[in-house]
């Protein structure tokens, strides 16, 4: 019975993760894998193990997380911003990886047509607290740094040739949506994307002005417009299922050593999110 897997957050730099890579495996040899980025920081890491993980499964799909996008001094491709982005998804190609840039896949077990949605779209900064909303971006990052939280892509996520992240967000929010609406009607889906698509994931957070760099209310409703089926991300370090609107929600992140070894079924690396109907 095919199945769907997916994963994200893996590390695979942080010692104690990279050994979880081996245990990703199928049941059968036409499952699919879903990738919800945060593989590692290096580029040619990221790439030598979604290859590891295409050996293994009929399909792999992956979109990038935060830290695919940033350029570290031992990063030997020093290649920053969009470029950057481009770059793995030109060596995604290589390896018969899909992507974002690419066709949109259709999972071919399902009793309905169902698509494959992988999604880029970044974040805009505005899953504010109540006591930055409507303040200015500037101040809403001053508060944060007060409350001790500042994410580490205000200085290692290269935005270039945008003006900021919150603009090469706009554009990869108006690019999606395009492709998202081009869906055929009669198609449910799968939402795939690092950054969780609506906020309500974001509620245990220790540190709630961490927020602002986990999503934007510009999808909030996407997973009823585009007709979602379920949606996976990752990025919290919170793996659980939810719900919205009655659409299941699956963080699938492994996380770091610390994290979850702190869990009483430890490390997950992967999991079964459907089956063949």
């Amino acid at each position: 019975m095919p199945t769907l897997h997916a994963t994200s957050d893996l590390h695979v730099t942080h010692t104690g993760n990279e050994s979880h890579v081996d245990v990703i495996r199928p049941d059968t040899p036409d499952d699919w894998l879903l990738v919800a980025g945060d593989v590692g920081e290096r580029l040619g890491t990221v790439v030598d193990t979604l290859a590891r993980l295409r050996e293994r499964f009929a399909t792999v799909v992956w979109v990038p997380g935060n830290h695919e996008l940033w350029t570290t001094a031992k990063d030997p491709d020093q290649v920053s911003g969009r470029p950057r982005y481009d770059e793995l998804v030109r060596r995604c190609r290589e390896i018969g990886v899909l992507t974002p840039e690419d066709e949109f896949p259709v999972w071919p077990y399902a009793e309905r047509p169902l698509t494959i949605a992988p999604l880029f779209v970044l974040y805009d900064y505005s899953w504010r607290t109540r006591a930055t909303q409507g303040a200015s971006l500037d101040e809403a990052l001053r508060q944060a740094r007060e409350a001790g939280v500042v994410c580490t892509d205000e200085y290692l996520l290269g935005h270039e040739p945008y003006a900021g992240r919150a603009q090469w967000c706009e554009d990869r929010l108006t690019l999606s949506e395009k492709r998202l609406a081009e869906i055929p009607d009669d198609h449910e889906t799968v939402l795939l994307s690092h950054w969780p698509l609506h906020r309500h994931p974001t509620a245990p957070l220790y540190y709630p002005e961490f927020a602002m760099w986990c999503g934007t209310t510009r999808t909030e409703d996407w997973h009823i417009r585009f007709r979602a089926r379920l949606a996976v991300y990752g990025h919290l370090h919170i793996p659980r299922t939810t719900y919205a609107d009655g659409v299941r929600f699956e963080e699938v992140s492994l996380g770091y050593p610390r994290e979850w070894r702190r869990r009483a079924r430890g490390p997950v690396a992967f999991r079964k999110i459907l089956t063949s109907d």
